[in-house]
């Protein structure tokens, strides 16, 4: 059977891949699991240096790259090149890392950091390559092997960069398999699978988790975010409302730590919302190829409809839109701003991922941290302010809290989601050191 990738700018057919059946899903993870004892054999530095040199090998062929996940993803050529480019370098700079990360140790015992086996990394469409490496990588240092299912949305993006790669590496080392959920769930409950990792929906999580808790597998899941912003009264309004509107329409809106509701206070409310707005009609919608355009397409008409079911549910309970709140045509939405949001709306509730700002005035701080954590999601919330800055970060439940910036650490940091954001978390050296056993000898 063929999977079809379109073009969501203008549903014209890319090209195809075969999804893969029950019996090649099989033949592939054997195929990783005999390849995976000899990989793991190899010198910790040795591994390190292949997996360098195949990520390096990849910079030639950055801008076709680029095009292709435009075409295939719909954001613009500008932020494709920065994916595949920031893919690349690291790719590269997390196997060095993860080296160091994975090297043994002496804490008055011996530590080491052994492989699991074959691992299955199943990664989303909206940062296809940036997602997929940020897993795959650390778990090749460990000495595992990967076999890897990208979205069904952006199936020849992976196919392409893999293929890629696959010329400087040993043949098992990564295979990609193709297909929906049925090819997830068969790659999470296969018995010879040993870690999974998988950054998608919080509904696909749970499935994973049920398919895998036959063998107890070991899980690493991002699983989406619903991020609150608190702008405080003495908060510096132009940074705040140019913060909220990029974080709400980066992407097309379609990124986990996209800001999907803010909580103002209401002494500043109104001049908040009228910088908002201000610099929401800037903002265009068009294809990755067209100039000045700032949002690009809506990733499926399955996505486009959630949307659109969200803004209708806050205009019947009240929400006040200032800007856009249809679609385009097409699969374009137009960049969004509303107001009055309440707590009974599907927007506050859930993730919408779309182009959409929207804000609710509050009476209180109080009310502000207990709206901003009322809620199964804990990835990312932000807070604009001056004197109560930290003490409202420190009250907030999520994995990343950015002051008077966006969620997400530097340097080193893990990539961590609190609540039902995340189960188990990457990067960083205690994130690499999770594709692997630790094994302690005393």
């Amino acid at each position: 059977m063929k999977l079809t990738s379109f073009d969501p700018s203008n549903q014209q057919a890319l090209g195809e891949v075969e999804v893969a059946t029950s019996e090649q899903i099989h033949e592939c993870i054997q195929g990783a699991k005999a390849y995976q004892k000899q990989w793991r054999q190899l010198p910790l530095a040795e591994r390190v240096e292949i997996v360098y040199k195949a990520f390096m090998s990849i910079s030639p062929y950055s801008d076709e790259l680029a095009v292709l996940l435009s075409k295939e993803m719909g954001k613009d050529i500008d932020r494709s090149t920065s994916e595949v480019r920031g893919a690349i370098f690291a790719g590269s700079h997390y196997a060095k890392e993860a080296g160091a990360a994975l090297s043994p140790r002496n804490d008055g015992s011996d530590i080491s950091y052994r492989a699991l086996g074959v691992c299955a990394v199943i990664s989303p469409w909206n940062y296809p390559l940036a997602m997929a490496v940020n897993l795959i990588v650390p778990a090749l240092i460990a000495g595992n092997t990967v076999v890897f299912k990208p979205s069904e949305q952006t199936p020849l993006i992976a196919e392409q960069f893999i293929a890629h790669l696959n010329q400087h590496l040993p043949k098992s080392l990564i295979t990609i398999v193709h297909g929906d959920g049925v090819v997830g769930e068969a790659l999470a409950g296969h018995q010879d699978i040993a870690l999974v990792a998988f950054t998608g929906s919080q509904a696909v999580g749970k499935k994973i988790m049920k398919s895998a808790a036959s063998s107890l597998k070991r899980l690493i899941m991002e699983l989406g975010g619903n991020d609150p912003m608190i702008v405080l009264k003495d908060a510096d309004l132009d940074a705040a409302a140019r913060f909220a509107v990029a974080s709400s329409f980066e992407n097309a809106g379609q990124m986990c730590t996209s800001t999907e509701r803010i909580y103002v206070e209401k002494a500043v409310a109104q001049s908040f919302i009228d910088r908002v707005v201000t610099i929401a009609s800037y903002y265009q919608t068009g294809a990755w190829d067209e100039p000045n355009a700032h949002i690009g397409p809506i990733v499926s008409k399955k996505q486009l409809v959630k949307i659109t079911e969200h803004m209708d549910d806050a205009r019947e309970k009240g929400a006040n839109v200032l800007l856009g709140g249809d679609v385009k045509h097409g699969n374009f939405f137009n960049p969004t701003v509303l107001t009055n949001l309440s707590p009974n709306m599907l927007m506050e509730q859930e993730e919408t991922f779309g182009p959409v700002v929207a804000i609710a005035e509050v009476d209180s701080v109080a009310e502000a941290i207990y709206r901003a954590n009322d809620s199964d999601y804990g990835l990312g919330a932000v807070v604009f302010g001056r004197e109560q800055v930290a003490e409202v970060a420190n009250q907030l439940e999520a994995g990343m809290i950015g002051i008077n910036k966006g969620a997400g650490g530097g340097g080193a940091s893990p990539w961590v989601g609190a609540k039902q954001s995340g189960f188990g978390f990457h990067g960083g050296f205690d994130g690499h050191r999770q594709f692997a056993q630790v094994t302690v000898i005393s």
